[in-house]
């Protein structure tokens, strides 16, 4: 392991000094790895080479840490065409957004309880609830969204507390939920 030192004496020993995205690049690799809830503070500090305090120092407590992650992680699914008609975006966006809350267990979870309060998920919010306001929603635009994206997530949670691989059934089951809430919403949306 490297000195387990930081700032200055990292310096004096001829090592960078650590940032607050090394710490967050490494949590998010411990994240993919064992989960997000699979690793601690120490294991965190262990993989940079620095004692914990140097983790609380540049991000925070472990829920900073947490927070810090799922930020990084939201941040890098990818957006649908804002002009597709509502129920495509809805049905891209919750299909590219799979693979990549599952490739970071516990995220999903996380977003679930906590909600989308990391700020890269408000480019999601924003776009998703400009279309569905686009379709007509008019004041059901947040809970029609809510209802989308909490589906989505709470059934991503459940597959990975499930430790469940990708077979078939999960993604049947949740192919079929999402389409299921579409229809609702589109069902909805004619009888306004």
């Amino acid at each position: 392991m490297a000195s387990r030192s930081g700032g200055r004496s990292r310096l004096a020993a001829g090592l960078p000094a650590i940032t607050a995205d090394q710490v967050v690049t490494a949590a998010t690799a411990l994240t993919r790895e064992h989960g997000l809830d699979g690793w601690s503070v120490r294991q965190l500090a262990s993989a940079l080479g620095v004692w914990p305090a140097v983790v609380y120092h540049h991000v925070g407590e472990r829920d900073a840490v947490l927070e810090a992650v799922t930020e990084r992680v939201v941040a890098t699914i990818p957006l649908p065409d804002a002009d597709l008609p509502w129920r495509a975006w809805f049905t891209e966006l919750l299909t590219v957004a799979r693979p990549v809350l599952r490739a970071h267990r516990g995220v999903a979870g996380r977003l679930a309880r906590c909600g989308a309060t990391v700020p890269s998920a408000s480019r999601i919010i924003d776009r998703g609830q400009h279309v569905l306001a686009r379709a007509g929603f008019g004041d059901e635009v947040v809970l029609a969204y809510s209802v989308l994206f909490s589906t989505a997530c709470q059934l991503i949670a459940v597959e990975d507390d499930r430790h469940a691989d990708r077979h078939a059934h999960c993604d049947q089951l949740y192919q079929y939920a999402i389409t299921c809430c579409l229809d609702g919403l589109e069902v909805r949306l004619a009888s306004r």
